[in-house]
């Protein structure tokens, strides 16, 4: 499995429409890819969609860091841990590159092996529905957007807030008056709310049979979560706040800020560290969402592929190809009726057009 070529470039994609959070609008998405061929004829995909506003990370930065892992020309892909370790030494500042390249490395191992990589892992779901996103735009339109996604087979909406909590109580109102009653309503204020806000929403918890609440505070309010109730806290999500293994043991143990991890792969640095702050969600009891930027299906099926084989995912967030123009790749799983089917494909499945 010795590696003979590293080859990485990036593209900027259009959006379908502009999406906007409580802090931010984007129109497009720029994505980088990485491909890692080895003597064996077989070659490994990966991709990274940076966020700078999230992890510091810049598109120049993560095109820098692709284009430096020359090193591993030569290397044998089955010394995964070792690559990954020098990789991460080298790369500290750039968890989205590194996530790139330890998906390529997973998906050659998994190829030479003729498995899906969820196998390799130790899959234990067969399948799960992810929510569709509702950006933050006019009430009218939002309703017509998710009574849309609806008909397309979506069942599970995750609705962006942060703007105004009196907009945002009237929204989910005339949300739930015209989705139907099955349909499962989670929100993201994305660190818009203050603790009165979070604890106005929280008196409408039940009202609005919301499934859970991610990401209410800022980074830096995060011990306020601390100030509601152990049975509160058990339905909020955290997202900006986890990073790393770090985070994930000082926001569950002793004592938890949260009933639910939001894991992103471009945050976390890749599948491997993705796991082990899976792991450790695990041993406290808390249950985990996979989530994504926008992204390609490169990645948010390396994304699938590892939280189909993680005994405590309970929810998926992995829609982040949706709202793109096109994806310069291809594969990996389908979305039928809202709902995630891996290819039976080796390695990730995927391909570049």
């Amino acid at each position: 499995m010795k590696i003979t070529t590293v080859h990485s470039f990036r593209e900027t994609i259009p959006l379908r429409l502009p999406f906007t959070i409580a802090d931010n609008t984007n129109d497009s998405a720029t994505l980088h890819f990485l491909k890692v061929q080895s003597a064996c004829g077989l070659t490994g995909l990966g991709s990274a969609s940076p966020s700078k506003r999230v992890t510091g990370e810049s598109h120049d930065s993560c095109a820098a860091a692709l284009k430096s892992l020359d090193f591993l020309k030569g290397e044998d892909a089955r010394n995964l841990p070792r690559l990954l370790r020098e990789a991460a030494t080298a790369l500290p500042n750039n968890p989205a590159a590194r996530a790139a390249l330890d998906m390529a490395l997973h998906d050659l191992l998994a190829q030479r092996l003729e498995v899906p990589l969820t196998e390799l892992l130790g899959r234990c779901h067969t399948t799960l529905p992810t929510s569709i996103t509702l950006g933050i735009r006019s009430l009218d339109e939002t309703l017509a957007e998710a009574q849309e996604n609806n008909a397309r087979g979506f069942g599970v909406f995750k609705v962006k807030l942060g703007k105004s909590l009196e907009e945002d109580l009237e929204k989910l109102r005339r949300l739930r008056e015209v989705l139907p009653e099955e349909a499962v309503l989670r929100v993201d204020p994305n660190q818009g709310y203050t603790l009165p806000d979070l604890q106005g929403l929280l008196a409408c918890f039940d009202e609005l049979r919301l499934e859970f609440i991610e990401q209410p505070l800022p980074v830096s309010a995060t011990d306020d979560l601390l100030k509601l109730s152990p049975e509160q806290r058990q339905w909020i999500a955290l997202d900006e706040t986890l990073q790393s293994e770090r985070d994930a043991l000082q926001f569950g143990f002793p004592e938890r800020y949260c009933g639910i991890y939001n894991i992103k792969i471009m945050k976390s640095g890749g599948l491997e560290p993705a796991r082990r702050i899976a792991q450790l969600a695990e041993l406290g009891n808390i249950a985990l969402m996979w989530g994504c930027n926008d992204e390609s299906c490169v990645s948010l099926a390396a994304a699938l592929h590892l939280a189909l084989a993680c005994p405590n995912t309970r929810y998926l967030d992995l829609d982040g190809d949706l709202d793109l123009v096109r994806d310069p790749a291809v594969g990996g799983y389908e979305i039928r009726n809202g709902v995630l089917h891996l290819s039976n494909a080796s390695g990730l499945g995927v391909r570049l057009r």
